[in-house]
């Protein structure tokens, strides 16, 4: 009686956890290259996989070497991808847990008890040592289900964190081309500004001589401050869009001064826009990836719900070692072994097994609902992408053409002005003419590189 009190004393004082190694050795084994170090500690991860995701091939087509480092310090350091890539580690280690519950649980408890009994003038201590085992046997595999729908939740963050590494690399393209646009516009208006000032002088001069009415000079005032206001925006716009690059490449948004870029002239783009994509590319999106598997992890939860109408079976052992002094506890007069097994089953819970099946599969209905959906938003982008690559483009060459024809037109009127055919104030204005043209033309260039990068981001990053 003594040793079962003093044992039951240790049970309740002193337990420790100790997980089995197996179970970080089997899931360690299949664990992707990039979360090995979910494992084994202090080991360098390589980014490789990353610059994978983004497939930086496609951003060379570009040949400007700004553009890549950007895009090279956003997959490095923008704080929403380091967000994604340590929610893929938050599910690991979730399926880590569930595969837990499939392994035996040991539970080690020791140390040294008093007791005093009814009666007993003396009290009496003894050391303990309790090990208890238990294990729920899985031929129903319930639990092996369970762990696979996890897995299945692990598989999608991945695709998750592939889906955020395109989009971040998209948002800083289209960020990038549209500050560079930006500094093209500014130039240009800053020449438009130059112009209208030119032509507010002429004809305040003129007005002073008589020789043009207050209310045009008031006009040509009222250009001039138009054309100033369009340049502040455009400044305005441009510091906006340069903070929001820092952001993206993980930089304080007050280091806008060091940011470099090329100019909008000197971008030659290399990729051809096709005129349509093989509809197999839809299934390299993550998106649709990560829809199929919802899709098989519900099928599996409709299974497990199913299973829950089954008895669980319970297998346990219990091993005590209890003696007066540490020399004679491992000794068999001082050992108890218990081995026992159990059934259990659930006979009336309200309705909430039958519920929970209806459940899961209503959830299935509605997510295989969202994979089709899925499926036409992917085939819409696409081709929305494709149709407003094709139709930019055919606008742009319109309007290069007539920026040509201005530009020709313009060089004639230089000769009458050089011939006095024509007055300065009339070469200014055809020249402001030619550099409002010049203005719509870098903002269509922006359009097309644009829906360039929609179309690769439809496409989820894959050659097309």
């Amino acid at each position: 009686m003594k040793k079962i009190i003093t044992t039951a004393l240790l049970l309740s004082f002193l337990s420790i956890n100790i997980t089995p190694v197996s179970a970080v050795e089997n899931l360690a084994s299949n664990t992707p290259k990039q979360f090995k170090s979910m494992v084994k500690k202090n080991k360098k991860v390589s980014d490789d996989y990353k610059f994978a995701y983004i497939n930086m091939d496609w951003w060379n087509n570009f040949d400007d070497d700004i553009l890549n480092g950007y895009i090279e310090k956003a997959v490095l350091n923008n704080y929403d991808l380091k967000m994604a890539t340590l929610n893929v580690d938050e599910y690991y280690q979730n399926m880590k847990l569930q595969f837990s519950n499939e392994l035996p649980q040991l539970t080690v408890g020791g140390g040294y008890g008093l007791n005093k009994l009814p009666g007993m003038t003396s009290t009496s201590g003894s050391w303990g040592l309790p090990i208890i085992v238990s294990y729920e046997a899985d031929i129903f595999l319930k639990n092996h289900d369970k762990t696979k729908a996890v897995k299945k939740l692990y598989e999608g963050s991945k695709l998750d964190e592939r889906a955020a590494y395109i989009s971040i690399a998209s948002a800083v393209g289209t960020v990038y081309f549209n500050i560079i646009t930006l500094d093209k516009m500014i130039s240009v208006q800053e020449e438009i500004v130059n112009l209208r000032q030119e032509i507010y002088d002429l004809f305040l001069m003129r007005n002073k001589e008589g020789l043009t009415s207050t209310a045009d000079t008031i006009k040509a005032n009222k250009s001039l401050v138009a054309g100033q206001t369009t340049l502040v925006d455009l400044k305005k716009n441009r510091e906006k869009l340069l903070h929001q690059l820092c952001v993206l490449i993980g930089e304080s948004p007050e280091n806008t001064d060091s940011l470099q870029r090329a100019s909008i002239d000197d971008i030659n783009w290399k990729q051809e826009i096709p005129d349509e994509i093989p509809s197999e590319t839809i299934v390299q999106r993550p998106d649709y990836m990560k829809a199929e598997l919802m899709v098989e992890k519900a099928g599996i939860d409709v299974r497990v719900a199913r299973k829950e109408f089954l008895p669980s079976i319970n297998l346990g052992g219990l091993g005590l070692f209890n003696a007066d002094d540490l020399g004679s506890l491992f000794t068999t007069k001082n050992m108890l072994i218990g081995l026992g097994g159990g059934l259990i089953a659930p006979v009336f819970t309200g309705g909430a097994r039958i519920a929970n099946l209806k459940l899961k599969k209503a959830t299935y209905e509605r997510i295989l609902q969202n994979y089709y959906k899925t499926n036409l938003t992917a085939m819409q982008e696409i081709n929305d992408s494709l149709i407003a690559a094709r139709l930019d483009r055919e606008k742009m060459n319109q309007t290069l053409e007539q920026y040509n024809l201005e530009k020709k037109d313009y060089g004639y009127s230089e000769k009458k002005y050089e011939q006095g055919t024509i007055s300065k104030l009339d070469l200014i204005q055809y020249k402001e003419n030619l550099l409002t043209i010049e203005k719509l033309v870098a903002q269509q260039q922006v359009e097309c590189i644009a829906d360039s990068i929609s179309l690769y981001k439809a496409t989820g990053s894959k050659p097309y």
